[in-house]
């Protein structure tokens, strides 16, 4: 019986997720990819191991550029990115670092979105800026504003969608149509949606990053990233951008977690979705929260966005409360069930609070310019019982 794997079908992301690049009988009948712990891999001859390094063909080398059961990953994730191919790495910053050291040089100039990462923020401003890169910020929501700063020296447009932590979204086919005539490449970073809820390479994204810690993983166990898109960028990104300027090479252990992690991608997600949209209901309601954010609200300002481009609206959503940043804290602090942790897509629900936490690499005026309120509370919804999560926010708010 020939594995459909093997064949050149169109199989559902669902099935893909599980199947995609691995047949069990080319393995011994293995479930499961075995896993590759070998850091050197022998050749035949010289002249073998001479082709490889030449790429002249495609003999595994050294774990830094690349294992059998990576290469497997790699497809899989491809697959579900609708991309030619992808690079995991050691995480999400190595794939991000490992990209734009690969799309830039000094008298570049890269043009990102006012909400980023805290870490993606700081590795632009104290980063890449110090070796001649010019970084601008504008709102890639107003796209008059990129159609007027994209420039012959712009080499990226750089994004996330939903924004980490405040939920904006960018219309990724719009922002496409404007980058497309110039040589500038269009990075989004889908960290929050995974490719089961959008795919920006679909939409007109040239490369799509991500952080595989959270729901490609999914249950906080690991540290790792990727990055897709066309073959010919990605083989410079490995060869150059991850083997000689990051380094950041994922670990055997973490590729098999990552594997395992997306045979049940689908089916976390939808619980994800569901309860993030009954807590995002239950705040919107609440006489104590002052605003909510998540793009399942129709009250939401890119709601009719959200629809377009997004399978479902995520397990992501951003809040304030009618407190001071004090008050919000004492909130956070009386949590029993949702934990206060940096992270996001677990089986837990985490809450933090970003200007102290993932984003406490802006200063006071970098916040407000960049439009993250002191106050914001992030939320990752996680898998529990939703009516336990929602009598957890319940009592933390009748404390206020």
């Amino acid at each position: 019986m020939k594995h459909p794997s093997a064949e050149n079908s169109e199989l559902a992301f669902e099935t893909r997720a599980i199947h995609a690049a691995y047949a069990p009988h080319d393995h011994q009948g293995a479930l499961n990819p075995p896993l590759h712990l070998s850091s050197t891999y022998a050749f035949e001859s010289v002249e073998q191991g001479g082709g490889a390094f030449a790429g002249d063909n495609p003999h595994y080398i050294y774990s830094r550029l690349g294992t059998p059961t990576q290469s497997i990953l790699e497809q899989r994730l491809a697959s579900l990115e609708s991309a030619e191919a992808a690079l995991a790495c050691a995480s999400g910053m190595g794939a991000i670092s490992s990209t734009l050291w690969s799309l830039v040089q000094p008298g570049d100039e890269i043009i990102a979105d006012h909400t980023l990462y805290g870490c993606t923020f700081s590795f632009l401003e104290h980063g890449l800026k110090k070796f001649g890169i010019q970084v601008r910020y504008i709102d890639l929501q107003d796209l008059e504003q990129l159609a007027s700063t994209i420039s012959e020296k712009t080499a990226v447009v750089y994004g996330e969608s939903p924004a980490n932590p405040n939920m904006r979204l960018i219309d990724i086919a719009a922002v496409a149509e404007i980058t497309a005539p110039h040589r500038a490449r269009l990075v989004i970073d889908n960290t929050y949606c995974t490719p089961y809820l959008q795919r920006p390479l679909e939409l007109g994204a040239d490369l799509v990053v991500h952080s595989a810690t959270k729901y490609l993983g999914g249950h906080g166990d690991l540290i790792a990233g990727f990055v897709a898109g066309d073959a010919e960028t990605l083989e410079t990104i490995r060869y150059y951008g991850l083997k000689d300027m990051t380094g950041a090479v994922i670990s055997a252990l973490d590729i098999h977690l990552i594997l395992r992690g997306l045979k049940t991608l689908a089916v976390r997600m939808d619980r994800h979705c569901q309860n993030a949209r009954a807590m995002a209901e239950f705040l919107d309601a609440h006489p104590k929260v002052k605003m909510v954010h998540y793009p399942g609200l129709a009250s939401f300002p890119q709601y009719e966005l959200a629809n377009k481009q997004m399978h479902d609206t995520g397990g992501m959503l951003a809040f304030e409360l009618h407190a001071d940043r004090a008050g919000s804290a004492r909130f956070v602090n009386n949590l029993q069930l949702i934990l206060c942790a940096v992270s996001l897509g677990d089986c837990e629900t985490l809450i933090q609070h970003p200007a102290s936490m993932t984003h406490s690499t802006y200063t006071e005026e970098e916040l407000a310019e960049h439009l993250i309120s002191p106050n914001l509370l992030r939320l990752s919804a996680g898998l529990e019982n939703s009516d336990d999560i929602l009598a957890d926010l319940s009592q933390a708010l009748g404390k206020l």
